[in-house]
């Protein structure tokens, strides 16, 4: 392969070749990545006392793999699509060995079921990706990504095959009729296995069904967990909200015997993966929220990359003067807290995605002086 010299050497062959780009900041140190994503952590959001980064595994860190498949059923490819053609990335080094190990099953079981590949130039074949979740108990969830259910009986057929080779709890077909830049569709149809894949953290139960979301790092999430307990128990609060709450991770990370502690989702597959206890909702966050009678003592939120919207309106009208917010987006993070009227006492990065552009933040901010409520 030939060597982009654009770039200084790194321990990927993909990057080096020029053959893949996903990792932006791959050619940077890591060290001097993570202090850069500090000093603009520090810049978009003002705080009293930003702490120390907590820095991720170079590699091997990713629990999920979003494998595009190209090629053909003979010689599929693994891998990504880049200007319209696939580009074999099996020995892509994010991933743990669970998932770097299953890639060439996987392209033998793509043979074997005579599983024919989408073509996105073309608009033609089943296939679209094969989506791979690893638990922290190195099992894995396995779903085929398909333009209809017309594989579904050769995936089934062969199915016996490939969970003979693989340490695999569910395995499922996700149906994506559409020519559109999103990675699955609405349709799931259970193929094995179970409804979930265990991702528990030592003592957090945590239950992952195949629609779901969860962290992609699971070492930092651990962290990002025991911190945000941490920080919650040094006010103990005798109640707390969890919104936007997905599979429950912070709600049951401080759940406690005395307090009392409910988590809002959305998605009804999280809640149901979340069980409990705590208390689990499937409801529109901002709406169930507005619908109480009573506020809670502390309230958590960890919603998309847009932010809270309207419900930061909500909390500035509302008692509540402590508020705990992970962010994948900082400068949404800053303009709701400023619509809140809260200011920002502490916070932390936690590199959840390694030479990339993108962190995760903790913040704990409590109401400004003066702020009605």
């Amino acid at each position: 392969m030939a060597t982009d010299n654009h770039f200084p050497l790194t321990p990927c062959g993909y990057f080096n070749a020029g053959l893949c780009r996903s990792c932006t900041h791959l050619a940077v140190p890591y060290r001097e990545q993570v202090a850069l994503k500090q000093r603009r952590a520090e810049e978009t959001l003002p705080c009293d006392e930003w702490f120390a980064p907590v820095e991720s595994a170079e590699f091997g860190f990713r629990n999920k793999a979003k494998i595009v498949v190209t090629g053909t059923p003979e010689h599929p490819r693994l891998g990504i699509v880049g200007d319209g053609r696939g580009q074999d990335l099996r020995d892509c080094l994010l991933y743990p060995p669970i998932i770097t190990a299953a890639h060439e099953t996987l392209a033998r079981f793509v043979a074997r079921a005579g599983l024919v590949p989408y073509s996105v130039p073309g608009r033609v074949g089943e296939l679209k990706s094969i989506i791979l979740t690893a638990s922290p108990l190195d099992r894995l969830m396995i779903r085929f990504v398909l333009r209809t259910e017309k594989l579904v009986p050769s995936l089934l057929a062969h199915l016996d095959w490939l969970v003979d080779r693989l340490p695999v709890d569910v395995v499922t077909a996700n149906i994506h009729p559409h020519h559109v830049a999103l990675p699955e569709g609405p349709t799931e149809i259970p193929l094995y296995g179970g409804d979930v894949l265990d991702m528990s953290l030592g003592p957090l139960d945590l239950r992952l069904r195949a629609q779901g979301f969860f962290q992609t790092n699971t070492d930092i999430t651990r962290v990002l967990y025991a911190t945000a307990a941490a920080w919650v128990d040094e006010t103990d609060p005798e109640e707390v909200w969890d919104l936007y709450c997905g599979v429950g991770g912070f709600a049951k990370s401080v759940a406690r015997p005395w307090r009392t502690v409910r988590g809002v989702e959305l998605s009804e597959d999280a809640v149901r993966a979340a069980g409990g206890p705590p208390t689990f909702i499937a409801a529109d966050a901002g709406l169930w929220a507005r619908q109480q009678e009573s506020a809670p003592d502390l309230l958590i939120v960890n919603p998309p990359r847009r932010g809270i919207g309207d419900l930061a309106e909500w909390i500035r009208d509302s008692p509540i003067d402590r508020v705990l917010y992970s962010s994948c987006n900082l400068r949404s993070a800053a303009d709701d807290l400023g619509t809140m009227g809260f200011r920002a006492v502490r916070a932390q990065l936690f590199d959840m995605f390694p030479h990339t552009g993108h962190m995760e933040c903790l913040i704990l901010a409590e109401r400004s002086t003066g702020s009605d409520g």
